[in-house]
């Protein structure tokens, strides 16, 4: 706490935004004032709060936090605090961990399912290395949801048409709203790197160095957050819909990853001559294998399976190649001091620390099992098979029946995200869609 205390005498701070991601990925928490927090007395909130599905609904089944609605303690983790740059008042944002009265973890809680993860690597001597890289839309303000969503006006008063990939004029048509999101990134020390164009309408795309796993959860956590604030200062909206718009590419969050030695340092993916190793062609396998079981994490939401269709930069199977962005598993060209994974299968719907548990749960398990994977692909993979879930109520029943993937990520933890994305099905599957009253209405 004496870290704390001594960043809020520095930044004279009156408030504190105490916050826990929740299945979705939302920040949930209470504001503060900073006398309040300093006390030391520690936050309580409903365990319940986790397990809220994106309509704000509950799953069905009472046991999975105890059916007299508990609380949980949440406690601040030091390493986390942060500026809200935005803030009227010297605010700061402190990012919590869920334990129960014992002080033993909430095991639901997805900051402790990736702090988990880190664990069984740490107890084989290794440490993951990730660099996620997300994209984003930034669209019209859009107040009705029957209404299709647009790209917001520019410099040039006129809307993005065609596809602008990489162009450096498209993206200064908003160069108002990028000082900000980098001014607010600096802020809050967020460290983003490289700033591009995707191929969408005014759809951009934003990079992270990589690290610690933990840590860049964190950033993508808050980082989400940074954007639609800035978006909403510049009377526009920015989302992170996997699938937001008919006619253009969905977002992903890639997600670049390596394991090295934890007490040397050296990747463990290359051999001391710079070839591959059988823990990196191993890793591979894992996600080959184990992908399928994890669907529900990365690809969160019904509209999340609209992104994953052929010749739109995101993978329809479990390929792997080199240099290949058709497969779901790219390998990037690089030395061996950097030979990484790249997984394209998260859209950037995602919540952060369960798509990073679970494609390190994937690699992991293909390490520790000794598997192989197939050849890898050096055309297309475009014109293969599906391999993967067409839809969540599919992909919630391929995690719910892997065991690996439950010992692995926490038997408690799958159930429950299991029961909050089929409440979320049920929800959206009552709802009657425009294209049925379209089509079917006079029709059938």
């Amino acid at each position: 706490m004496e870290s704390i205390n001594e960043f809020f005498r520095e930044h004279r701070i009156t408030e504190v935004e105490c916050v826990i991601p929740d299945m979705t990925g939302v920040a949930r928490g209470k504001i503060l004032p900073k006398s309040q927090f300093a006390s030391g007395e520690k936050m309580r909130l409903p365990t319940a709060v986790l397990i809220q599905t994106v309509t704000g609904d509950y799953p069905d089944d009472d046991n999975i936090t105890g059916p007299t609605d508990p609380d949980m303690v949440c406690v601040p983790d030091a390493s986390t605090v942060t500026l809200v740059p935005w803030a009227e008042d010297p605010t700061a944002l402190v990012i919590h961990d869920c334990v129960h009265f014992d002080g033993s973890p909430v095991d639901i809680s997805p900051r402790h399912v990736l702090r988990r993860m880190i664990d069984l690597y740490a107890q084989r001597g290794w440490k993951p290395v990730v660099a996620p890289e997300l994209e984003f839309y930034l669209i019209e303000r859009n107040t009705d949801p029957n209404e299709p969503l647009r790209p917001p006006i520019g410099r040039t008063g006129r809307p993005e048409t065609g596809r602008q990939s990489y162009s450096i004029d498209a993206v200064n048509e908003f160069d108002p709203f990028f000082e900000d999101v980098y001014d607010y990134c600096d802020a809050m020390q967020l460290d983003i790197d490289t700033l591009i164009h995707e191929v969408g309408a005014a759809q951009m795309e934003i990079n992270f160095l990589h690290g610690d796993a933990l840590n860049l959860a964190d950033r993508v956590f808050l980082f989400k957050r940074v954007v639609r604030e800035t978006a909403f200062r510049h009377n526009i909206y920015a989302t992170f819909m996997a699938k937001p718009m008919q006619d253009e590419p969905g977002s992903a969050m890639h997600v670049h990853q390596s394991v090295v030695d934890a007490q040397t340092g050296r990747n463990v993916f290359s051999n001391t001559d710079g070839s591959p190793s059988d823990l990196f062609l191993s890793y591979v396998a894992g996600l080959q294998t184990y992908m399928p079981a994890v669907m529900p994490i990365m690809a969160p939401y019904v509209n999340s399976y609209r992104r994953l269709s052929r010749h739109t930069a995101a993978p329809i199977n479990l390929q792997w190649g080199y240099d290949n962005r058709t497969v779901g598993m790219r390998v990037p060209n690089s030395n061996p001091e950097n030979r990484r994974v790249e997984n394209r299968v998260a859209g950037v719907d995602v919540n952060p620390y369960l798509a990073m548990a679970a494609t390190l749960a994937c690699g992991y398990l293909g390490m520790v099992q000794g598997l192989r994977p197939k050849p890898p692909m050096s055309t297309s993979a475009y014109d293969l098979d599906y391999e993967l879930p067409r839809h969540l109520e599919d992909a919630v029943e391929v995690m719910r029946e892997n065991r690996d993937i439950g010992k692995t990520l926490g038997e408690a933890f799958v159930h429950a995200y299991c029961s909050v994305k089929e409440k979320e099905y049920d929800t959206y599957f009552r709802v009657i869609s425009s294209w049925e009253r379209k089509h079917l209405l006079l029709h059938v």
